[in-house]
């Protein structure tokens, strides 16, 4: 995995053993996931369109070109695949407050 993802691997799969990834999914099925970062802050996740809030996945992703992505979006995947997702149900309310609050973080 270093190899491939380089020094985004070991700690996300620190982020995988520390359970710190949470699918999300609404009525409606809507899904997305929150990752709980090594800082203590909480990063929304988009597999569908592998895309993270945090700043890493602007700058070293999206800006630089230097990653295919960070930590967080790998710790999804890599949770996905070995069945560790924490699970979360909520209303489409709910959903959209954490979306809302999301753009308010950002703005």
């Amino acid at each position: 995995l270093k190899f491939i993802f380089g020094p985004s691997a070991v700690p996300a799969l620190d982020l995988v053993d520390q359970r710190s990834v949470t699918r999300v999914r609404s009525p409606s099925g809507m899904t997305l996931y929150q990752v709980l970062g090594s800082s203590g802050k909480l990063y929304t996740c988009y597999s569908s369109c592998h895309f993270c809030t945090c700043p890493a996945f602007g700058f070293s992703v999206l800006q630089k070109s230097e990653s295919l992505l960070c930590k967080h979006i790998l710790a999804v995947y890599l949770s996905q695949a070995m069945g560790a997702c924490q699970e979360l149900a909520v209303s489409e309310e709910q959903l959209t407050n954490i979306l809302l609050a999301e753009e308010e973080d950002e703005g």
